[in-house]
């Protein structure tokens, strides 16, 4: 058996074990999906659950009956979206700063920043809940972006990325007269894409699948994001438990924050190419 046949056995060896991985990672959302569209009294247990008798919708009209489904996805994907934007507007510029900037006591602040990363965000809940109190902005949306605008993983991140900017361009366009953050969203902000795309990816998805902080600012049900909406709907109605209305908050849920990672995670590789062919 030659070089060129055993790499040939190793990588179908190694793709049949990452398509193994991949469908073992996928069955529990299939499955949940499967359970939402199957009627009360159907099995939900053991392999018979993939097999649907007769397809119904019924368990998602029940859910929009016991939630305010829109106004929650409203609330969600508001906070999501201008939460992320935010969030990467802050951040890139703080990180811009750290990276190619100089003023005193510029190191200091960095490690500072840095070390708050080591704390739990969960210790700050009870101030920062008073400081939302005083500032009225309990059950609000925005008391769940503002205190998130900038954060320190995400300026560590960024300037990480921005460091790796040539000076030299940036020295280029100070001499041609270009204003400061003239040079942040012309050059800084297309060279870091990729970077920016990545982070985004992360944040709209973490935003999205938050339970914590809406749980503890928010008091309304119409305020609610739809993840502490679902969470709430009741667990048993009359003498069982209405397994596949639940799976369909769930489905709701997770669905969305799948296609939202697919969707990132094209942006962000055609950012990496389009810079590697500009390179």
């Amino acid at each position: 058996m030659n070089y060129r046949t055993k790499a040939s056995l190793f990588r179908f060896g190694l793709y049949a074990f990452l398509w193994i991985v991949v469908l073992f990672c996928l069955f529990p959302v299939a499955w949940m999906i499967i359970i939402s569209f199957k009627q009360v009294g159907e099995s939900i247990t053991g392999f018979n659950a993939l097999r649907i008798h007769t397809p119904t919708l019924a368990n998602y009209k029940r859910l929009f009956e016991l939630i305010p489904i829109w106004r929650n996805l409203y609330n969600s994907a508001f906070t999501a979206v201008v939460g992320t934007a935010t969030t990467l507007f802050f951040c890139s510029l703080a990180g811009y700063a750290f990276a190619k900037y100089r003023f005193p006591g510029r190191n200091a602040l960095f490690y500072f920043v840095v070390g708050t990363m080591m704390i739990s965000t969960e210790v700050g809940a009870v101030p920062l809940f008073v400081l939302m109190r005083r500032l009225g902005l309990v059950n609000s949306l925005w008391s769940l972006i503002i205190p998130r605008m900038a954060t320190a993983i995400g300026i560590f991140y960024l300037r990480q990325y921005m460091l790796d900017v040539p000076d030299e361009i940036l020295d280029s366009a100070r001499i041609d007269g270009c204003s400061e953050f003239g040079i942040y969203r012309r050059i800084v902000v297309p060279v870091a894409k990729p970077a920016l795309a990545s982070w985004a990816s992360i944040t709209i998805i973490a935003r999205w699948n938050d339970f914590f902080w809406p749980l503890l600012f928010l008091r309304a049900s119409e305020k609610y994001t739809l993840m502490v909406s679902v969470s709430m709907l009741p667990v048993s109605e009359g003498l069982s438990t209405p397994w596949q209305v639940v799976l369909a908050g769930t489905s709701l849920v997770i669905v969305p924050s799948i296609i939202l990672y697919l969707f990132m995670q094209l942006y962000q590789q055609a950012d990496l190419v389009a810079g590697a062919v500009k390179g």
